[in-house]
């Protein structure tokens, strides 16, 4: 994973990554990632992580988020918002392994 640029807002990240190209909009599912514009459901080893940005509230810092810029195996670009409430639902352990930040 990388982080080639840095955002001051969520929405700013967002923009400019659609702007790159990453329009699909990706949601965590029990079985994955679910693209519902597509219809369809990626596990962990079709998915690959380009890029994250990592955004805290201004007023609580426990409002975090995480962006995920994503292109799939079928050649989709997509975008996956995490505000860190991912890993503790039904979520394929592979996904949240995908997705885990190594510093």
């Amino acid at each position: 994973m990388n982080q080639k640029h840095s955002y001051k807002s969520l929405s700013k990240a967002i923009e400019d990554l659609q702007r790159q190209g990453f329009t699909e909009n990706l949601n965590f599912c029990d079985r994955g990632l679910e693209n519902k514009g597509k219809s369809c459901v990626y596990p962990a080893g079709d998915i690959l992580v380009k890029a994250f940005y990592r955004f805290e509230g201004k007023t609580n810092p426990g409002d975090n988020t995480i962006l995920y810029a994503i292109e799939t195996a079928d050649g989709h670009k997509g975008l996956l918002v995490d505000a860190y409430g991912a890993y503790s639902g039904h979520i394929p352990p592979e996904i949240v392994q995908k997705l885990r930040i190594n510093r």
